[in-house]
């Protein structure tokens, strides 16, 4: 496999993999007061009536970040890993420097989740039979859904297959897993012999 930006070649197919969305978690360890941030940035929208809370919408990069009373942080909408600390430790910053915040010497960071849209160019997949040869990790109910849930043990993440080729892969907390779980599937798919190559 050689991996260039968001395309990978493996099998002989060019595989385009595009992360949609990282979504991290983070805790300041410590309360944070939820009505005096929504005071103190009044493009903050904060409704604990309808939300327990706070979403702190950056542009750069662009995010939203939920935070919580609790100091519990949880950050969607960034496109990439690095992205996802830098939206945090921007919010931080910001809360920090209007004196909302003590400034944390450490916080504890996670990514929790990582969804991308992988496309095989100019590939069809036989899910039908592909099914048969994913076995018992694979759910398929066409009349419900018309792509197939597989659930990858290593790594452990979940794919929709769909027979236009276009795939979805949820659940990694690194984007080398992403890469990766994409290699092993369509290796499996290639090995079980039902990727339709020449595909329009």
């Amino acid at each position: 496999m050689s991996k260039n930006g968001s395309k990978i070649l493996t099998r002989g197919l060019e595989v385009s993999i595009s992360i949609q969305n990282v979504v991290a978690s983070a805790r300041l360890n410590q309360r944070v007061k939820l009505e005096v941030i929504a005071k103190a940035f009044p493009q903050v929208e904060y409704r604990p009536d309808v939300f327990p809370g706070l979403p702190f919408k950056l542009k750069r990069p662009k995010s939203c970040t939920l935070i919580f009373n609790t100091g519990r942080m949880v950050c969607t909408g960034t496109k990439s890993e690095k992205e996802a600390k830098r939206a945090v430790l921007k919010v931080v910053k910001e809360l920090s420097n209007a004196g909302i915040i003590e400034k944390p010497k450490k916080f504890e960071f996670a990514i929790q989740n990582i969804v991308a849209s992988v496309d095989l160019k100019g590939v069809m997949i036989d899910v039908e039979k592909a099914v048969y040869g994913l076995r018992e990790r694979v759910m398929y109910e066409p009349e419900q859904f018309p792509g197939a849930i597989y659930r990858m043990e290593d790594p452990k993440v979940v794919f929709l297959i769909f027979t236009t080729g276009k795939l979805v892969c949820v659940g990694a907390k690194r984007e080398e897993e992403v890469y990766r779980a994409v290699e092993n599937l369509v290796n499996i798919l290639d090995d079980t012999d039902v990727l339709l190559r020449g595909s329009p």
